[in-house]
């Protein structure tokens, strides 16, 4: 549900080296976070004050080239992310310049999070709900869970769900327990429906608008394999 990532970094001696390892940390982290469709990230070098590193921006300077290499190849732009040096031990760089750091004239943590664009949603394309997941709730009934990738969905309209064929009316949308007029591309949500049972629909399958472009089988598709 991110629109953006903070890929924290430790800069100390053999820190770095082993999270940026085959099998490290901050390679792992960054390739979820794009694999989950997080397009931005900023990227925050911590542990500037440990005594290997001293503040050095030589020590920046390797870093952020090796991160750099390492984030292009899996997708992301290395010029649009910015590369915040901080201590959060101290608090330096985090919400105010710090005088430890007077090479370093990009910006703070906070304002590289406040630059950060909210990105537009596709809610005027037809509506897609991947399933994650069914529940039968006592007093409820039946509510699909699931992440509204395409499209608003609303109370009170008729849902499709492929490859079942099924369609029937969601007579409310929730969101952390509370009540939506509508879920917009996204939101994480539970929709309760009608004279459906948890036997009828399953994870897999796929929500969408009966009435514009409901989802239907297909004999190809494009995927990205990771």
């Amino acid at each position: 549900q991110a629109d953006a990532a903070v890929l924290v970094i430790a800069t100390p001696t053999g820190e770095f080296e082993a999270g940026i390892a085959k099998n490290g940390q901050t390679r792992e982290h960054a390739l979820l976070a794009y694999t989950l469709g997080v397009k931005q990230m900023i990227v925050a070098l911590n542990k500037m004050d440990d005594k290997s590193v001293n503040w050095g921006q030589a020590r920046y300077d390797e870093i952020v080239k090796e991160v750099s290499s390492f984030v292009k190849k899996i997708g992301y732009n290395p010029e649009k992310i910015p590369f915040v040096p901080i201590s959060g031990w101290h608090g330096d760089n985090m919400l105010e310049k710090s005088s430890n750091l007077p090479w370093y004239k990009g910006p703070t943590l906070l304002e590289a999070l406040d630059a950060v664009q909210e990105p537009k949603r596709p809610t005027e394309k037809p509506l897609r709900i991947p399933l994650q997941d069914v529940y039968k709730i006592g007093g409820i009934g039946t509510v699909p869970v699931g992440r509204v990738e395409t499209g608003v969905l609303k109370p009170g309209m008729n849902v499709t769900f492929s490859p079942a064929g099924l369609t029937t009316e969601v007579k409310s949308v929730e969101m952390h327990h509370v009540a939506l007029p509508e879920a917009v591309p996204g939101d994480n949500v539970g929709f309760n429906v009608k004279n459906l049972s948890v036997k009828d629909i399953r994870r897999g399958m796929v929500a969408g608008d009966a009435k514009n472009d409901p989802p239907q089988e297909t004999e190809d598709f494009n995927a990205q394999v990771i």
